[in-house]
């Protein structure tokens, strides 16, 4: 039986030194309390959902 309230599944920070900003190809900041990758050359950062980074510009938020 499974626990509906478990927390997601970590990020696996090894990741992060393969993934690029789609938009820039540039490298990627991982904050942790937000579960999103940020990009600060594009102004976007990219959501983290049960542990798996989205790397859709559609769905990154706009940093302002």
């Amino acid at each position: 039986m499974t626990n509906d309230m478990s927390p997601p599944p970590a990020f696996d920070r090894r990741m992060l030194e393969a993934l690029i900003c789609p938009q820039t190809h540039s490298t990627l900041e991982y904050d942790a309390a937000a579960q999103e990758l940020i990009s600060r050359a594009a102004s976007l950062a990219f959501p983290i959902r049960n542990g798996i980074p989205v790397m859709l510009i559609d769905e990154a938020r706009s940093l302002d």
